[in-house]
């Protein structure tokens, strides 16, 4: 072997090691499941399943929790209040919003109660529904008060580029919210159930106010 090998053989002994040791690193991540790109995701992501199947309801969502969107409101941000809504351009505007996932079509049109459970599908292509979706996101079934559509305005633990939208959970708007994630909709029926009718006082979603309690 000429010196000149030997000085080859030398320089690239460290490449060949670092080679080895990535085949070893990608065999360990494939094993915890990161098959494809070792520095990637896993190539699957299984997820805890829903327990039940009940469904929020979209009546009292149009009637009682959209309008909240658009209401104007008063705003604090470290001391400082003004008005705004959560519809408007900066904040969950639909076209223009920074506001994270959470998004509302301000001009959405409310649908004919009366044509929901004759048509469910073009209701569902709806910007109202799109509203009513977007919001769903935003719930936690099982405790209101941890979901974000009302942990955030009320500053609860979490940051909302917003500020404090509601003062306390005595807020109308709060008792509101909560009642809609607290009263789906019975076992089996969907989102247009007439069984919302309960949740309105009379019960009449076309004459009866809010309930909250």
């Amino acid at each position: 072997m000429t010196p000149s090998t030997k000085r080859s053989d030398r320089l690239d002994r460290p490449a060949r090691l670092a080679g080895a040791g990535l085949v070893v690193l990608a065999v360990l991540l494939d094993g915890c499941g990161g098959a494809g790109n070792p520095l990637g995701n896993p190539s699957t992501i299984e997820n805890e399943a829903v327990v039940g199947n009940q469904k929020l309801s979209f009546i009292y969502f149009q009637n009682c929790v959209n309008p909240i969107f658009l209401a104007q409101l008063q705003i604090n941000q470290g001391g400082v209040t003004s008005v705004n809504s959560c519809s408007a351009s900066g904040c969950h505007d639909n076209t223009n919003g920074t506001g994270g996932a959470f998004r509302v079509i301000g001009q959405a049109q409310p649908l004919d109660l009366g044509s929901l459970a004759s048509d469910p599908q073009a209701a569902r292509a709806s910007d109202m529904y799109k509203n009513f979706y977007s919001a769903q996101g935003e719930v936690v079934f099982t405790a209101p008060l941890d979901s974000r559509l009302l942990a955030k305005p009320l500053l609860r633990g979490v940051l909302h580029g917003g500020g404090l939208i509601f003062d306390s959970t005595d807020d109308e708007n709060v008792k509101r919210i909560e009642y809609w994630i607290t009263h789906p909709m019975p076992q089996g029926q969907d989102e247009f159930s007439s069984a919302a009718a309960a949740m309105f006082t009379p019960a009449d979603p076309a004459s009866g106010a809010c309930n909250t309690q």
